[in-house]
């Protein structure tokens, strides 16, 4: 029985359901996990840090935002930059944003296992935590397998009821992040916030190298352009809706996890941090009971939202490869019953596992950062491309001040990926040469099969005139 077809995915997102996408990725793993490893890095300055990437950012916003009116696809920045350059350049895009968003789903699984465990043993100490066997893997990273086959299945299924709980978690954690700021900025203090700088002034570039991924999310919602209604408004709309609601919610929760806990304290916590310093000022609350169980459930729904919203991305960079042949066309196929690139969902799927079970945590994330800046440099120097090359392109949003903003993203995002760690660049140019091998063996394996059959001699039907 055929997987499917290559008509067109539905249009089944709205504009909420869209910025919820974005805002559901970025306020994920990056304010839960990761603000007490860029405290532990950059003391109090952390909170630059992260005023500095959400600037940073923006300049990167607006070309998605001017691409995504321009080009109405599925793929986000891989469709844009196939617009602008050659084949071998979109793969090499294609390729690194497909492992960023599964390396970032493997970091916000790993978060999500931390956190349910913790908000378990508040009211259940006896949840498994140990090997499941003798030297076999930790229940921690059983919890994280089991959420990523959880949502997987919900978006091989149905991207409405994917989008949907997208929406419904993203606006639950919301909530419980506006409780946890609302209590917490009357116990701050002030004093906390002289610099510290544990690690010299220059601390903040790699934190906030490190906290990047933090700011990835709003691209995603240029991966499911297709399935959004009225995409060339409502996707730069959701953009910028969603990048600047994520900035204040960020600001506002490091400024008070670091201003009730203390800069040390929080660098100590690590994964933990928020939830720590909530465990400070926050009252006991009825039927959840203390204000950490709130936060750490919060945290729960935060990982599991940003783990649905790079399912979906994920899968979507792999449809449209797929698609354009630059992978296997299977992959570009609409499942016949479910109305879902459902091959493309179970290969990223794939991926996903395998980096939660060998991939630590730190890694991940670095990786998944240092992939998001080159891939953020390549999507700006499309928009000047495209300006140049095509200035006849219709585009519903043109970004202000050009050429300013695409060349300020160029220039700010080198200079972030040169303050991550050699390692991770080690382990980037190796996932990029086994790119470089699979876009070779794939070019050749299609050119067979596309190579016309010979004709046999004497079966031209010249003899039948």
């Amino acid at each position: 029985m055929s997987q499917g077809g290559t008509r067109a995915p539905a249009a089944s997102l709205g504009l909420l359901d869209a910025t919820m996408v974005g805002v559901g990725a970025m306020i994920g793993a990056g304010i839960f996990v990761l603000t007490g490893l860029a405290v532990e890095t950059a003391g109090s300055a952390a909170l630059l840090a992260f005023a500095l990437n959400g600037g940073v950012t923006a300049m990167t916003a607006l070309s998605y935002a001017e691409l995504a009116s321009a080009i109405p696809k599925n793929g986000g920045g891989y469709a844009y930059v196939r617009e602008a350059f050659p084949d071998s350049v979109s793969f090499v895009m294609g390729w690194t944003r497909w492992f960023t968003y599964v390396a970032a789903g493997a970091l916000y699984a790993l978060g999500f296992s931390s956190n349910f465990v913790e908000f378990v043993h508040l009211y259940w100490p006896g949840l498994p935590t140990g090997a499941v066997f003798p030297g076999g893997p930790s229940f921690h990273v059983l919890y994280a397998l089991g959420v990523v086959v959880l949502f997987v299945a919900l978006n091989a299924v149905s991207t409405e009821a994917s989008g949907g709980a997208e929406t419904a978690i993203t606006l639950t954690k919301l909530g419980i992040l506006v409780v946890f700021v609302a209590f917490g900025v009357f116990a701050v203090r002030t004093a906390e916030f002289t610099p510290t700088f544990p690690n010299g002034p220059l601390s903040v570039l790699p934190a906030m190298g490190l906290t990047f991924i933090a700011f990835q999310g709003y691209d995603l919602i240029a991966t499911v352009t297709e399935e959004v209604e009225n995409p060339r408004k409502n996707i730069p709309r959701a953009i910028f809706v969603s990048l600047v609601l994520t900035v204040v919610v960020y600001l506002f929760v490091v400024f008070v996890a670091i201003g009730t806990l203390g800069a040390e304290a929080l660098g100590a916590a690590g994964e933990t941090a928020i939830a720590d310093a909530a465990e400070g000022f926050m009252p006991t609350l009825p039927v959840i009971g203390t204000g950490a169980a709130l936060v750490v459930f919060g945290a729960v729904f935060s990982t599991i939202s940003a783990l649905n919203a790079v399912v979906i991305g994920s899968s979507r960079v792999a449809f449209a490869m797929g698609r354009e042949r630059q992978l296997p066309a299977r992959l570009g196929r609409i499942h016949h019953r479910c109305g879902t690139p459902f091959v493309a969902v179970l290969a990223s799927a794939a991926v996903m596992l395998v980096a939660v079970l060998v991939v630590p945590i730190r890694t991940v994330g670095n990786l998944a950062s240092l992939f998001t800046l080159l891939g953020f440099v390549i999507v700006n120097a499309s928009v000047i491309k495209l300006r140049r090359d095509k200035p006849d392109l219709t585009r519903p949003y043109e970004l202000p001040y050009y050429p300013y903003p695409p060349l300020l993203g160029i220039v700010l995002n080198l200079l972030l990926g040169l303050f991550i760690d050699p390692v991770t660049w080690v382990l980037a140019l190796g996932w990029l040469a086994v790119g470089g091998v699979a876009y070779l063996a794939w070019g050749r394996i299609r050119a067979r099969r596309e190579q016309p059959e010979p004709v046999a001699a004497g079966a031209t039907g010249e003899g039948n005139d």
